[in-house]
């Protein structure tokens, strides 16, 4: 059985961690690891073979925010691969974040600042941008490169004999406050990544809905707050080097202070290991950390609609459809 891994373009954070992890719990598996451009797999793909020599790792070649780019590497997976037990939708993009200072002073002021830095909620923008294909930048990459994917894998994830899964990584900063469906690309807003999150949100409670009955399971997981490459450009990084014994004493208090990509993990981990028909589609799993520094999966049910989820779903589908007419020459 083969289970493919989508993991960040650069060759660290939560995606190679949990490359690493999945090998640790069963080194039999074939892991299939997506990363922008070659080098960069390869890249990966030395570091997990460095500490699991005798794996077997593959690589495929996907920009999440380029359909071409995603049309093709699922025509070779398709190619390669008769069927996918697991599909890790790993990857994301938060461009030019910015703090607002004044919003953090005023939450101190009124004791909502440890919700403020568990959620970011109020205290985090992006500056978001058009990609090649006419999309927002950060609604391609996020949601609908990774709901092209499936799409166009479906005949290797429905109608199998075991279940398949599919993995989101999400956030405690999907808000529905920063989603609206009249602009589900979020065009106007500054929250682009949150809205993002919480169309991910939305979009595996309705895949569970069409394709539980197929053998197709969706999760959605947290993998709280991680030290990886995205967060350090929030602020400078002799800002984060200072923070550091402050955000690990904030653990005590906020387990989704995972801080270590392995730590951000866990979520991701323990969902390979269940018994998906059991699972609550309503809920998010959130990677936890203790403040001396034990692991755990909190479950919590998400705030979603689930007329909402549908309605954004007809979007999605009418969005393909404008989509694949404009690269009809790269389906079979």
């Amino acid at each position: 059985s083969a289970r493919l891994s989508l993991t960040p373009s650069r060759c660290s954070g939560v995606g190679l961690a949990l490359c690493k992890r999945l090998l640790d719990e069963d080194g039999r598996i074939h892991l299939c690891i997506a990363c922008r451009n070659e080098q960069k797999s390869e890249a990966t793909r030395d570091l997990i073979l460095a500490t699991h020599p005798s794996a077997q790792v593959s690589t495929v070649e996907m920009d999440l925010g380029n359909l071409a780019s995603v049309l093709r590497a699922a025509r070779e997976l398709r190619c390669r691969f008769q069927r996918l037990d697991f599909v890790y939708l790993n990857a994301g993009i938060m461009p030019n974040p910015h703090v607002n200072f004044k919003a953090l002073w005023h939450g101190l002021l009124t004791g909502k600042l440890l919700h403020m830095l568990t959620t970011a909620e109020g205290i985090m923008t992006q500056t978001d941008r058009l990609n090649g294909d006419g999309l927002q930048e950060v609604f391609a990459t996020n949601l609908f490169g990774h709901f092209m994917l499936v799409r166009q894998l479906q005949s290797l994830l429905c109608s199998n004999e075991k279940p398949s899964r599919l993995i989101w990584t999400s956030s405690s900063n999907a808000r529905e406050s920063a989603f609206s469906l009249s602009d589900y690309q979020h065009a106007k807003g500054q929250e682009s990544y949150s809205s993002s999150k919480y169309a991910t949100d939305l979009t595996s409670v309705v895949l569970n809905r069409k394709f539980n009955d197929q053998g197709l399971y969706s999760s959605v997981v947290c993998p709280g707050l991680v030290m990886s490459n995205m967060t350090y450009r929030i602020l400078p990084v002799f800002l984060w080097k200072l923070l550091m014994p402050i955000m690990w004493l904030i653990r005590f208090f906020a387990k989704t202070y995972t801080l270590t990509p392995y730590n951000g993990a866990e979520a991701h981990v323990w969902l390979f290991k269940q018994k998906p028909e059991y699972l609550d589609s309503l809920v998010k799993y959130h990677s936890c950390t203790s403040g001396l520094g034990r692991c755990y999966v909190e479950p919590r049910k998400m705030d979603v609609d689930e007329d909402t989820a549908e309605k954004l779903y007809q979007k999605l589908l009418e969005l393909e459809e404008q989509s694949l007419e404009k690269y009809h020459d790269l389906l079979d």
